[in-house]
């Protein structure tokens, strides 16, 4: 039995049909851009600890507490959550317009309410946290001339690739650049 996905025999190029991959689909939401080291490590030590979390709900469930570890199995669901979430993370593009997704809120603007979408330098925050560097950040232009922020060069997904950045953000204004009407 032949497993051609193992090996480098095939190439890369030689498959007979020409269908669409999933991420050419331009009406579903997708990530420009890859979640970087930072985001990732963080998702995966918070999923380490629930698991500790959820072995010590083992323990005190066969313990006979059954409400410390209902209590536990909370915390666990909450970890769990919060580190899937923090995967999610970032600025998502379609044909519909461009979504900040948070950890704790989603924002999403139409194209049409979008007038530009542009990188500038300003300070930007470290990591999300109250520190602040000079730094790249991709902004969109409102109609109401509101200014949002969608990704920056020093946050979780970007610190220390600035290419990274650079290509996520020309993808991003070019998907505002070809669904935006002026």
């Amino acid at each position: 039995m032949p497993l051609p996905f193992l090996t480098a025999d095939r190439a890369f190029d030689a498959t007979s049909d020409d269908v669409a991959l999933p991420f050419d689909d331009h009406d579903s939401w997708r990530r420009p851009y890859r979640p970087g080291p930072w985001r990732v490590g963080a998702s995966a030590l918070l999923l380490l600890l629930a698991s500790f979390v959820l072995l010590a709900t083992m323990i005190i469930a066969f313990a006979g507490a059954v409400s410390g570890a209902a209590v536990c199995l909370g915390i666990a669901l909450v970890m769990i959550a919060a580190a899937l979430r923090l995967l999610r993370v970032g600025a998502w593009v379609s044909l519909h317009g461009v979504r900040r997704v948070g950890l704790l809120t989603t924002k999403t603007v139409p194209w049409r309410e979008a007038v530009e979408v542009r990188t500038v330098q300003q300070p930007v925050r470290w990591l999300g946290l109250p520190r602040t560097v000079q730094g790249q950040a991709l902004l969109l232009v409102l109609r109401d001339g509101e200014k949002r922020l969608l990704l920056t060069d020093h946050n979780a997904d970007f610190l220390s690739r600035p290419d990274a950045f650079d290509r996520a953000a020309d993808s991003v204004e070019a998907w505002g650049d070809e669904y935006r009407r002026d």
